[in-house]
């Protein structure tokens, strides 16, 4: 039998070793490296490769676990075109039980580019975070330019208006009558990159079920048709209440199950709760 090792170091031999955990959360799932200690180099074209579904790993977003001044992590995340993404729900509830565990605390900092985000252990394979205050005007999101954010002058095909909201990253809400029957493929691209994005935006379609309830699919930027979106269920439950169609608590529907958000009023604050799992581990 040849040598493992010495097969493996050979395909590895112009690139980098490091061991890798694969992590979902609601099928949003996530190539996760700790780069704490040492650094693997990453160029745009190793995390394409790596986050391909054939080429590669695949992925929804490529995640990199750094050291943090501010927190008990420093979470990088990247998009499956490599591009940087400033906030991912889903990833940080996966990042948050790693550190928990770890650390055996129930409580738990995660650091991103946007801000630091507070966790907390909500149950077995369980976790809230506090993904922070909604930014609501048009210059945080950012739009191109001024508008009223809660009634947004953009449509296609039947689809307009939406409300738009910065958790982190940029997020375009429509309302729609029935969120299945969104050709999400074909729109999704189009709002994402329509002009008055100048960084571009996640695009979520809604449907309303009742106050406490809705039914939401994602088109994510950079990623396209995602499971589920945790900073894009958080845009969801603050678009729900600007428009006066839920309540403050709300069940999010996802292709992949179901998050619970609120939108508090003592602190302006939206808090997320969703399941996270380990999928497999491996080398890369």
């Amino acid at each position: 039998m040849p040598d493992c090792v010495a097969l493996v170091s050979g395909y590895c031999k112009n690139s980098f070793m490091t061991n890798f955990l694969k992590m979902q959360g609601l099928g949003n799932d996530f190539v996760i490296i700790d780069g704490r200690a040492q650094m693997p180099v990453l160029d745009p074209d190793t995390i394409r490769r790596i986050s391909h579904r054939n080429f590669g790993v695949g992925c929804d977003q490529f995640i990199v676990m750094e050291p943090s001044q501010r927190g008990d992590v420093f979470m990088r995340i990247y998009n499956p075109d490599a591009s940087e993404a400033g906030a991912c729900g889903n990833a940080t509830r996966c990042i948050a039980s790693l550190v928990m565990k770890e650390t055996g605390r129930d409580s738990v900092v995660v650091e991103t580019i946007s801000g630091l985000l507070s966790c907390t252990k909500a149950g077995d394979q369980l976790v809230t975070v506090n993904m922070g205050q909604p930014r609501l005007d048009w210059a945080e999101i950012p739009l191109a330019h001024q508008a009223d954010t809660a009634n947004v002058q953009l449509g296609s095909e039947g689809i307009s208006n939406p409300v738009c909201v910065n958790m982190g990253n940029p997020h375009a809400v429509f309302f729609v009558d029935e969120a299945e029957a969104v050709p999400i493929e074909r729109v999704g691209p189009k709002f994402e990159r329509d002009g008055i994005f100048p960084k571009r935006a996640n695009i979520e379609f809604v449907e309303i079920i009742d106050r406490t309830h809705v039914r939401a699919r994602v088109w994510e930027r950079g990623a396209g048709v995602t499971l589920a979106c945790g900073s894009g269920a958080c845009a969801v439950a603050v678009a729900g209440v600007r428009r006066g169609l839920t309540g403050r608590n709300v069940t999010v529907t996802m292709d992949g199950g179901d998050l619970q958000l609120e939108w508090r009023e003592d602190d302006n604050c939206v808090y997320m709760t969703g399941p996270v799992a380990v999928s497999f581990s491996g080398v890369l």
